[in-house]
């Protein structure tokens, strides 16, 4: 069964990748000033080494999303800074372009 041509499989979130990426936007706001690429092999690479090292938190309703908020602010939005200050100083080291 294809799912996709049968589902709105769109409703599923990731809660853990919006946070990342939110963490990553604001963290690579001062980017040139800190020496960090934002070119877009960097900034992907960066993203997939925090989420794969993150556990994915999917929701798929109003409930889910206000779980989701909640952990915004607690030890889980640690682990994501966390995840991303060690992937941004991973890629710094080590950049993925020419």
């Amino acid at each position: 069964m294809d799912l996709e041509k049968n589902y709105d499989l769109s409703i599923l979130v990731n809660d853990t990748e919006r946070m990342v990426l939110d963490e990553l936007g604001k963290r690579l706001e001062n980017a040139t000033a800190e020496g960090i690429c934002t070119c877009q092999d960097c900034v992907i690479d960066m993203a997939t080494l925090a989420l794969n090292s993150l556990r994915p938190r999917y929701h798929a309703s109003l409930l889910g999303t206000m779980y989701a908020h909640a952990a915004q602010e607690g030890e889980f939005a640690e682990s994501v800074a966390s995840a991303v200050d060690a992937a941004i100083e991973k890629v710094k080291a080590n950049p993925s372009h020419g």
